[in-house]
């Protein structure tokens, strides 16, 4: 077949764009690959420096009866975390953030269920509401634990707010009796951690169409029935990750313990993270501090990888490329 003429002359055949010549491709990838360390190299060191080393050398003490001065050298095997795991003290310290997990997940996410749904319809002053529950979160928990020690003492401005309101018989101590401390202790938490939750929750929220409410309100459906069978659905990632959230910061709860209650009265608010502390801080036990280190690491981890396994696994499936 022969190409064909036209009066300007015989006409061009276009043949294939010329190939990028190999050598500059490979002159780039160094280059590249320089860029990424450059940017991947300094967040690899401080990760290191503050999470990995400290983690194996938590492991290595645990396996030593050493003070944090004397010598490294007397090896103890598993004694330490026998010791832990036999203390009644400690497995009551476990047992209290278990319950914290648990009051979390059912007070504190219906609760900010509840509080996010009602702020997101329209309501006067509805900005300043917002703000005003999110001001105790963004508060430090040293200034909310000191904050609450000066409200809740006996006689102190709590119980004369219950007076006012006409409370008169007696009052009980708050943060000193051991039937009392823990309750006082998640109420706090929940004051302190709500606001997350509700503006976590109102987020997502944002990510639901307002054309499914209104397609179901014109099919008769309930207000209730529009968000228990499209708005709590289609919330479910929020609401997981949320969970995930608030059980890793309740396993690993310290600062607030510490500042309030101090791990009292009588162990009744003791967390694995106060426990640690003060055994291996207070008591200067730092092989057997390390030990609970690491058993509370190993909690921690096991829990994240079991939520990810059976529970974020639906919100995760189809987000992750596989390639092959």
């Amino acid at each position: 077949m022969t190409a064909s003429t036209t009066s300007a002359g015989p006409a061009r055949v276009a043949g294939p764009a010329p190939a990028r010549p190999a050598s500059s491709s490979r002159k780039g990838r160094p280059r590249g690959l320089l860029l990424i360390w450059g940017f991947v190299l300094p967040a690899l060191l401080v990760y290191a420096t503050f999470v990995l080393i400290p983690v194996a050398l938590a492991a290595v003490y645990s396996f030593f009866n050493w003070n944090g001065l004397s010598a490294l050298e007397r090896f103890i095997g598993f004694d330490n975390y026998v010791r832990a795991l036999t203390d009644p003290v400690f497995i009551g310290a476990m047992g209290n953030n278990a319950a914290i997990v648990v009051l979390s997940l059912l007070v504190q996410g219906p609760l900010a269920i509840g509080v996010a749904l009602l702020l997101n319809r329209p309501l006067r002053g509805r900005t300043l509401i917002r703000t005003l529950i999110f001001v105790p979160y963004v508060l430090s928990e040293v200034v909310a634990g000191l904050a609450f020690r000066l409200i809740l003492p006996p006689g102190g401005p709590f119980d004369s707010f219950l007076t006012a309101l006409g409370w008169a018989g007696e009052k009980p101590l708050w943060l000193a009796d051991p039937d009392v401390a823990f309750w006082t202790l998640f109420a706090v938490l929940t004051w302190k951690y709500l606001g997350f939750a509700i503006i976590l929750m109102l987020a997502g929220l944002q990510g639901v169409p307002e054309e499914l409410g209104e397609a179901a309100a014109i099919d008769g459906a309930s207000w209730w029935q529009t968000q228990r069978h499209i708005t709590l659905p289609l919330l479910g990632p929020t609401i997981r990750i949320w969970a995930f959230l608030s059980m890793i910061g309740a396993l690993q709860l310290f600062d607030m313990v510490f500042i309030l209650t101090g791990g009292g009265p009588v162990n009744a608010t003791e967390t694995m993270a106060t426990y640690m502390v003060e055994y291996g801080n207070g008591r200067s036990q730092i092989g057997y501090g390390s030990a609970v280190a690491v058993i509370l690491f190993i909690v921690s981890l096991a829990v994240a990888l079991l939520y990810q396994r059976f529970v974020l696994r639906r919100d995760l499936t189809g987000a992750i490329t596989r390639g092959g």
